[in-house]
């Protein structure tokens, strides 16, 4: 049987809807949760989560510890000798809740048995099965279409919170996935080739992910984690900020990936406007969203304010709660809008949906 480590196959990007050639692929909804592949090996259970570079010195990242709830359920329904790709998730309130789920690896060890108990009581998980890499023999050579047909008949005794991926071969079956169930947690599609084998670390299936954009007000920086050749502080992220309907400039999150060059210049840029003490909407007595704040989970972070008269135009693919849900990517400057004018009124809203919806037929 195959042992872990085993890095999972990958998925690359395919940009931000649906290829136009979709024969011979399949479909499936992108999961907002933590891939894991499960070894079911006797009486054990491995769910191997993501760390390559602890993977590849043998130190594999076992996530067991923080789910007893799908290890119960691997033990009683899961046939030893099988390993399983999928994603671990948490569903909250009809979507799927990422800082939910992240809460669940605190604490970090089985030491913390009494909290692991509780938070699998409150916020229980799930197990999306998509891939059958071992079921009594390798499959990993097969094409994915005979993968899945295994995959079927090992699941269709399967009951919560062990539960199987929708696919489809329909185009117009996905493009509903991807237009209606956002606002559930659905991250987007992942596309896949029927006659592929599974490729360990190989970036040999696709995703397609949301992408908008968004009009913002720059108010603060963070520096880079190198400085620059004269050794003083370049910019490594911008603080962008978007009004609320009472007109309080709420921070929403951050812009980055600059080159060497352009670091710099933002640093030339942004000096001028610098705001030393609380004469800022994200410093002294204020309320809403600021960043850098402290959490259970991290120290303050450093930041430069600035007086927020510069908007952006910059690129996002969704919102969790009142912030971007990944890190923004910048597009230009906007010198034609006034800061004022960024509001919260022009975020595209994806329609409501109910993750339950997608999942009614799996259970």
């Amino acid at each position: 049987m195959l042992t872990p480590p085993i890095e999972p196959m990958l998925a690359r990007p395919l940009g931000h809807g649906l290829p136009s050639d979709t024969d011979g692929v399949s479909f499936e909804p992108k999961w907002d949760g933590f891939r894991c592949l499960l070894f079911r090996s006797g009486d054990d259970v491995v769910l191997q989560g993501r760390g390559r570079s602890a993977a590849a010195a043998g130190d594999i990242v076992d996530l067991a510890y923080a789910f007893p709830e799908l290890v119960a359920a691997a033990r009683e329904q899961v046939p030893a000798g099988t390993v399983i790709d999928g994603e671990i998730v948490v569903a909250r309130a009809g979507r799927l809740d990422f800082a939910a789920l992240s809460t669940r690896l605190r604490p970090r060890s089985e030491a913390g048995g009494a909290n692991i108990t509780r938070l699998s009581a409150d916020l229980p998980a799930s197990l999306l099965a998509f891939d059958v890499l071992w079921s009594d023999r390798d499959l990993m050579a097969l094409p994915f279409s005979e993968r899945r047909a295994h995959l079927e008949q090992l699941a269709a005794s399967w009951r919560p919170p062990l539960l199987l991926t929708p696919t489809t071969r329909d185009r117009t079956v996905a493009q509903s996935w991807f237009d209606g169930f956002e606002s559930a947690g659905v991250d987007g599609l992942i596309v896949k080739a029927l006659t592929d084998p599974y490729m360990p670390s190989k970036r040999a299936q696709g995703k397609v992910k949301h992408q908008r954009t968004a009009d913002v007000v720059v108010a603060g920086w963070r520096a880079h984690a190198r400085p620059g050749p004269d050794g003083a502080p370049v910019v490594g992220s911008l603080l962008l900020g978007l009004h609320d309907a009472d007109g309080v400039l709420q921070y929403i999150g951050a812009a980055s990936a600059f080159t060497a060059a352009t670091r710099a210049q933002l640093v030339t840029l942004m000096g001028p406007l610098e705001v030393i003490g609380d004469d800022h909407p994200w410093r002294g007595a204020i309320a809403g969203n600021v960043p850098g704040e402290a959490s259970r989970w991290k120290k303050e972070q450093e930041w430069t304010a600035v007086r927020p008269e510069l908007v952006a135009e910059v690129t996002y693919d969704q919102m969790e709660g009142p912030r971007f849900r990944h890190v923004a990517g910048f597009l230009r400057w906007r010198p034609d809008r006034g800061p004022a004018s960024c509001g919260f009124d022009q975020l595209d809203v994806p329609p409501p949906a109910r993750i339950e919806e997608l999942l009614a037929s799996l259970t």
